[in-house]
C-alpha cells in the first residue's frame, strides 16, 4: 500500500502518524479485501488554519474540522444504507483511492474532550476518512448507521473502544 504522507505540522510526526495511518489503513483495506499493494492514498497532516482553508475552499464552510477527504472516484450507493461500489484499478493496475487531510489541533482537542488517547482518535479519523474515499457517508440515516458500524468493527479489531458509545450510556 502506498500512503503518501505530507506533514505540514511537526506535531503529527511526534505523534507517530505514519504508523497510525498504516495500521488504520491496513485494517480498512483488509476488511474490504482490497489489494493493499495496489491501493494509493495521500494524507495531509496539517493544523486548524490549514484545514479551515481547505474546508472553506472545497465545502464552503469557513471553519476548522477534524478530517476531510476527497475520493478519487464517486463510489457511493444510490439508496440509503446500500453498499458503495468497489474501487477499481486504473490502467496501471493501481487503485487510487484519494486524499485525506487531518488537523492536529482539532484531533487533539476532541481526544482530550472525549477522554481518549490521541492515537485512538487519530486511528478513528483515518478510518473515517478512508471510508469516505470508499464511498461511505453519514448524511442519510442508514448510510450513517452502516458507516458507523464498520468504524466500530474495525476500531474494535485495533483494540479501540466504540467512539460512539458515551460512558454515561446504560
Amino acid at each position: 500500500m502506498t500512503i503518501d504522507i505530507t506533514i505540514e505540522d511537526s506535531r503529527w510526526q511526534d505523534a507517530g502518524l505514519a504508523a497510525l495511518a498504516e495500521e488504520a489503513t491496513a485494517a480498512v483495506l483488509a476488511h474490504f479485501a482490497l489489494d493493499q499493494e495496489a491501493c494509493e492514498i495521500s494524507l495531509l497532516a496539517c493544523n486548524d488554519p490549514r484545514i479551515a482553508e481547505l474546508n472553506a475552499e472545497f465545502r464552503d464552510k469557513d471553519k476548522a474540522t477534524n478530517v476531510l477527504s476527497w475520493p478519487a472516484e464517486e463510489l457511493s450507493a444510490e439508496e440509503d444504507g446500500g453498499a458503495p461500489l468497489p474501487p477499481e484499478a486504473d490502467f496501471t493496475g493501481e487503485i487510487p483511492l484519494g486524499d485525506i487531510a487531518i488537523s492536529y489541533d482539532t484531533c487533539a482537542r476532541e481526544a482530550v474532550e472525549a477522554g481518549k488517547s490521541l492515537a485512538d482518535h487519530t486511528r478513528h479519523l483515518i478510518i473515517h476518512g478512508l471510508l469516505h474515499l470508499l464511498g461511505y457517508d453519514h448524511i442519510r440515516d442508514r448510510d450513517a448507521a452502516l458507516m458507523e458500524g464498520i468504524e466500530i468493527l474495525l476500531l474494535g479489531k485495533l483494540g479501540v473502544a466504540n467512539p460512539y458509545m458515551s460512558e454515561d450510556a446504560p
